[in-house]
């Protein structure tokens, strides 16, 4: 469940296998296959020692095993103790539980569950929504970056697709136009609200950290307002294919339900020649 929030987090604690199951429907599986594509496309070249990765708010531990399979040691955070079994088991039947380490705690806590400079990549994904205070996050995981080409990857809900999503999908105009200035949505699986994020802030907590924008990339721009006639099974690979493009274009990218940015820390001595 890639979440791992603060107060109110409790929940999170029994939605485990609910959140498993989300994650094998195409909506699911398009928000993580886009997310880690575009992650992959940007992730440090490997060194003389193996890369070092954070999943903070792991959920299932999907993501983490994709990245041992990269060789990538992996330390896998989530809030639910739940989640962190589903997550040791997928470690285990991917034959990469060598590689990684399972390890419960939130978002919040992060500056004192790890000292600066640990981590290559490390990845808030679906997480920033539900923290008392994404910035502190965002400079908690600045500072546990180690080395210039070390990245961060933050995937947060848009407030423009939850504007077309009450507009498509669900046809209440009302809740649409509300939405043009909402800060907060409704968790339709967990219920409760879930922060939400115009690009322009996103960005602007990105640079309050100390974080370099390096790109932006828009995950599921179409996909949840396709006819019933597009079977979102048997056409997943073209889908698939579509929302890639269209993430990569600015001008469909501000409208997608999610917005992934890949981020690191300023090089010192660009900014100085600056």
């Amino acid at each position: 469940m890639n979440i791992s929030a603060g107060p109110g987090s409790e929940r999170f604690q029994s939605g485990a296998n609910r959140y498993a199951a989300y994650l094998e429907t195409p909506g699911g599986r398009l928000r993580s296959d886009l997310a880690f594509v575009n992650l992959h496309d940007f992730l440090p070249r490997q060194a003389e020692q193996p890369l070092r990765a954070l999943d903070l708010g792991c959920g299932t531990g999907a993501t983490a095993v994709r990245l041992a399979r990269l060789g990538i040691h992996v330390t896998a955070v989530d809030c639910s103790a739940a989640m962190l079994d589903i997550a040791q088991r997928a470690a285990l039947e991917g034959g990469v539980a060598e590689k990684i380490v399972v390890k419960h705690g939130e978002a919040a806590q992060l500056a004192s569950l790890f000292p600066a400079g640990s981590f290559d990549v490390i990845l808030c994904h679906n997480i920033l929504e539900y923290v008392d205070d994404p910035g502190a996050v965002l400079r908690d995981a600045a500072r546990a970056l180690r080395g210039s080409s070390a990245i961060v990857s933050v995937l947060v809900r848009t407030q423009a697709g939850e504007v077309l999503k009450a507009a498509i999908q669900a046809g209440d105009l009302e809740e649409a136009e509300n939405g043009l200035m909402a800060e907060w949505g409704e968790e339709s699986l967990y219920g409760g609200r879930v922060r939400l994020f115009r690009n322009d802030s996103m960005q602007r907590m990105l640079k309050a950290a100390s974080l370099a924008l390096i790109v932006e990339r828009g995950v599921r721009v179409l996909a949840d307002y396709l006819p019933p006639a597009v079977s979102r099974d048997a056409e997943y690979q073209r889908i698939l294919e579509l929302e890639r493009k269209l993430g990569m274009r600015p001008e469909f990218a501000t409208v997608a339900r999610y917005r992934q940015c890949l981020a690191r820390r300023p090089n010192p001595v660009k900014e100085e020649r600056e």
